[in-house]
């Protein structure tokens, strides 16, 4: 076979899945919703804050490991914009001006306008609203940081493990089926979920008041909601959290004996046990939960770290018995100080005198010498009493609501509405993957660092977004796609569906001197990507040439 090389008559693009993400951008209309808004923009300038949000998206859902600043050269080989909008025109002062337009309009409120509007006019929301944050760290100094009135780019508790770096905080609002993003809030990176959780909801309340037809929100997060100077004084929503074990009532109740518990079984290893509560002087119903896969998992972890604590302490002891001390309550003390360092264990101490005789030579029959030291033997055991007390507090956690309804919201009810918690903290992990390339930040300017994380929460909603779509699509149709071991499913993840679809590109063909293409292809449409497509809607069918 003989290869040629292909002349200007011919030019390729990679489409790959990225016509998927930018169908669902274009049926969300992402970048009209975003440019209605932009009342100031500049006339002259060929890509508008939409579309450089649009471009922005498209490049983070691109997993090409490519920084933003690279977004050019990801449009080099690719053709997903409407207009006559180049690669060339996608340069990073295009990029920072509409970054600059949200920073100006206000991040949160953008998005907060843009996620409500979409999810209203899909049937998007639902009863709850699941609130947590992450932290993002930062590289690189930020030199307008104290001149700016953006977020303070500053150190503080980091859930990345660095230490080293500045970073910034984001609080992320949930809700629904689709687990769609509906408010997005960069903070201090000093921040404390204690105080911005409230301030979150207060202001997301605030919001929705403005919006006709919104429905009110039982709001859901981790134990930082819970508090009697918070949580507690607020009587006109609904909420469910978990209660810290830092409460002595709460402790008490998680190391109760199991045989004073009654214990309602439930599905996937889980038990229940109902209580009423007055903490804080506000009424409240209180749910003792049992997980036998945590408790499982957590006596693992928890034997290793007794095995590690005995091994320290049988060598210290072996030192200890090498010792000589002057007399016997120094001896006593060492054991004692040393046994105070590990509370489920216990020494048992046993001094012995070292004996010897004042004058040389052989003693005198029935004659005693004197005590010179004291050696100390010690034995070691398990406190029993303490490790079961701690055990009982393995696989057990406390949840709390002011839902006092019981047939409305039973037992059962209030563990699945936490357990759907997990929605946030997969967009956190979404967003945190190493594949999406801003989850460590590079931008000096707090205020375009502000703009930017708005743009990765609406990545999260296009994904989040594509992935219900399809789902839905899959059940509405009674399809199935294979998944990665060719097993037929109804629930793919848009991260595997994206794999499906590389290797799709568009092929055209010119005329000598011609700037416009007399043929174009999209090539390496199998029949299993034409139906993921048609899954996806008329956008996608357009996008990828298909009737």
């Amino acid at each position: 076979m003989t290869l040629e090389i292909a002349g200007d008559d011919i030019k390729t693009y990679a489409m790959d899945h990225h016509g998927l993400v930018a169908a669902v951008c274009k049926d969300l209309g992402i970048a009209k919703r975003i440019d209605e808004r932009m009342k100031q923009r500049d006339p002259r300038r060929i890509v508008s804050a939409g579309t450089a949000a649009v471009a922005m998206i498209l490049n983070e859902l691109g997993f090409t490991n490519r920084r933003l600043y690279l977004t050019p050269q990801f449009f080099e080989s690719k053709r997903l914009l409407d207009g006559n909008i180049t690669a060339r025109n996608l340069d990073d002062n295009a990029l920072g001006k509409a970054l600059d337009e949200i920073s100006a309009y206000g991040s949160s409120r953008l998005f907060g306008e843009v996620a409500f509007e979409i999810a209203l006019e899909n049937n998007l929301l639902g009863s709850l609203a699941h609130l947590d944050s992450t932290s993002m760290s930062v590289e690189g100094d930020d030199e307008k940081g104290s001149e700016e009135n953006g977020v303070k780019l500053t150190y503080g508790h980091s859930k990345d493990h660095r230490t080293d770096l500045k970073q910034v905080v984001m609080s992320l609002v949930v809700s629904g089926s689709s687990s769609v993003p509906i408010w997005m809030e960069p903070q201090n990176g000093n921040n404390s979920d204690k105080k911005s959780f409230h301030e979150t909801i207060k202001k997301v309340r605030a919001f929705q008041k403005q919006i006709k037809s919104c429905p009110d929100f039982k709001w859901v997060a981790d134990s930082a909601l819970y508090g009697k100077e918070t949580l507690l004084k607020q009587t006109d929503y609904l909420w469910l959290s978990r209660v810290p074990e830092t409460i002595s009532e709460a402790r008490a109740l998680v190391e109760r004996p199991e045989g004073e518990m009654k214990w309602r079984l439930h599905e996937k290893g889980y038990k229940t046990a109902a209580f009423s509560s007055n903490y804080g002087d506000v009424k409240q119903r209180w749910l003792l939960i049992y997980s036998e896969q945590s408790y499982q998992r957590e006596k693992k972890t928890f034997e290793r770290k007794l095995e590690k604590q005995e091994e320290t302490l049988k060598k210290a002891l072996w030192h200890l018995g090498n010792e000589i001390f002057s007399c016997d309550e120094d001896a006593k003390k060492e054991p004692h100080k040393l046994a105070k360092k590990f509370s489920y264990h216990e020494v048992e101490i046993k001094i012995n005198p070292i004996m010897k005789h004042a004058k040389a030579g052989r003693p005198k029959a029935g004659t005693e010498g004197n005590a010179v030291g004291y050696q100390v033997r010690c034995e070691m055991k398990r406190r029993q009493d303490a490790i079961e007390i701690f055990l009982n507090r393995k696989g057990r956690f406390i949840l709390a609501t002011n839902d006092l309804d019981e047939e409305k919201c039973p037992d059962e009810k209030i563990l699945a509405e936490y357990k759907e918690q997990q929605n946030v903290e997969r967009g956190f992990r979404f967003l945190k993957d190493p594949w999406f390339m801003v989850d460590s930040i590079f931008l000096k300017s707090p205020r375009r660092i502000e703009a930017l994380m708005m743009v990765m929460t609406l990545c999260l909603m296009v994904y989040n977004m594509a992935q219900y779509r399809l789902r839905s699509a899959l059940k509405e149709q009674n399809e199935t796609l294979p998944n990665q071991i060719n097993k037929p499913v109804q629930n793919p993840t848009m991260r595997w569906i994206f794999q499906i679809m590389e290797g799709i590109g568009i092929v055209q063909f010119f005329e000598k001197n011609s700037s416009e293409p007399i043929k174009e292809m999209i090539t390496n449409l199998s029949e299993l990507r034409r139906k993921i497509i048609r899954l996806l809607g008329y956008s996608a069918c357009k996008i990828y040439g298909i009737s």
